[in-house]
């Protein structure tokens, strides 16, 4: 998981926990406190009964029954009950609403005086009156009916609030990650552009910032600066020792010839030996001192030119040096994809390229044939090298283009291992691409310009 879906969750996570517990808490003490609310209001109520009825020598029965349902402040479903000492009823309301009740609800009240409940939609309150040395125990029942809604009303708004803040929440937890990861992006966009052909590309920080990935960025710059160095150290000192080695080597060739004219016929065949080696020697430091200027170059001259032209030219070249090489050359293209032939490159760099190629195909296909199909993908120039060698397995393919690399098929071979490397290197410097895959059981070498 990317940090930034990492963070992303999170932070929406604890956002939408901290809403939900916000929403739960205003509606527990909503909820709490009309409770709480109307258990006052039915005390009072309870009280006011039992006082007019039994302290105020005025009010009777029939007249506390008028109060009762003429009352400003009148309850839903309001009933009220109120007994003796001896648990006989002495007052009830009009009303037809009942009183769930049973005798040990008196008793509860003549040891603790108090009680709530709530039963269904109704809540019933119970108390212990004492006056005048008389006991009177009163049960007043009643529905809040409005304080219900409110705290539904409620619940539903908190329901809508939490959904459109927790969705708010998320979008702008999501812009803010983005916009404040969006360094990171840039890092990582940099260091995915740099390998060994572009190790001067540095990260863009402030110098003068704490910011972490601005920390990064410089310390990533100064190791780049250290591998470059590094690298190009390497380069120079491959470059200089193949400039040391060229004379000293053509020299041993030249003095070799001299004595291979003189020599007797015995010993010709091993001057011949050695002077086979010490040209492939020779080959290898002239592949050594191409691929050394091929990654020291970063301007290359590129013209227009054609393409079929340059295989042309180079397919008769490759015949004069190997008159047994059979080689097979095709344009699938149709008329108005004519003009993908001509493309902006080095001529001679691509010849390099068509000549490594053609050479490999001499060394490892099985009857010195290869097969050139030149077509159009994609509105991409495609050009197909087809041999009927053995043909390499995964672990080797991802190994075919690295220096010095020869797979078991070139035991018995005098390449280098350089040729598959020099064509890649050439054609990256380009922007092209070449790939080895495997056609109809053939080794096949792909290349898009």
């Amino acid at each position: 998981m990317t940090i930034r879906r990492k963070l992303t969750l999170v932070i929406s996570g604890l956002l939408t926990i901290l809403f939900l517990f916000a929403s739960t808490m205003i509606l527990f003490m909503d909820a709490t406190f009309r409770k709480t609310e109307f258990k006052k209001r039915l005390e009072e109520k309870a009280l006011n009964s039992v006082k007019l009825l039994i302290d105020v020598k005025e009010v009777d029965k029939n007249l506390l029954k008028i109060i009762d349902k003429n009352t400003v402040h009148k309850l839903f479903n309001e009933k009220t009950l109120i007994f003796d000492g001896k648990h006989q009823l002495i007052y009830a309301s009009l009303d037809d609403t009942k009183i769930h009740w049973n005798k040990r609800d008196l008793h509860y009240l003549s040891k603790h005086g108090f009680f709530f409940r709530e039963e269904e939609n109704t809540e019933i309150l119970g108390i212990y009156y004492k006056t005048k040395g008389k006991d009177y125990y009163v049960l007043t029942s009643a529905t809040d009916k409005y304080g219900k809604r409110q705290v539904e009303f409620l619940s539903i708004s908190l329901i809508i609030t939490f959904i459109i803040l927790t969705m708010i929440g998320w979008l702008i937890t999501i812009y803010m990650v983005r916009k404040g990861l969006k360094p990171l992006d840039i890092f990582h966009s940099k260091i995915s552009k740099i390998n060994e052909n572009n190790l001067d590309v540095r990260i863009d920080t402030d110098k003068g910032s704490n910011n972490e990935i601005d920390l990064l960025g410089n310390e990533f710059n100064l190791m780049l600066n250290r591998i470059e160095q590094a690298y190009q150290k390497q380069r120079e000192f491959t470059s200089n020792a193949s400039h040391e080695l060229k004379t000293p080597i053509a020299r041993i060739i030249s003095q070799l010839e001299n004595i291979y004219t003189n020599a007797p016929e015995n010993v010709r065949d091993k001057i011949m030996r050695v002077i086979d080696s010490a040209e492939n020697l020779n080959e290898l430091i002239q592949s050594l001192l191409l691929l050394t200027k091929l990654e020291n170059r970063t301007n290359n001259m590129q013209i227009l030119i054609r393409i079929d032209t340059v295989m042309d030219k180079t397919i008769e070249r490759i015949c004069k040096q190997h008159p047994d090489f059979k080689i097979y050359f095709s344009i699938n293209l149709r008329e108005d994809h004519y003009n993908l032939l001509s493309i902006n490159t080095d001529p001679k760099l691509i010849e390099i390229v068509f000549v490594n190629l053609f050479r490999n195909a001499y060394l490892y296909s099985a009857n010195k044939t290869l097969h050139i199909e030149l077509f159009e993908h994609a509105n991409k120039l495609k050009i197909h090298f087809i041999n009927d060698g053995i043909t390499l397995s995964a672990s080797e393919q991802k190994l075919i283009f690295d220096p010095f690399y020869r797979g078991p098929n070139a035991h018995n071979n005098n390449g280098l291992g350089l040729g598959l490397r020099i064509c890649e290197r050439i054609l990256t410097q380009f922007h092209y691409k070449i790939a080895y895959i495997i056609v109809d059981n053939k080794n096949c070498f792909e290349i898009t310009f």
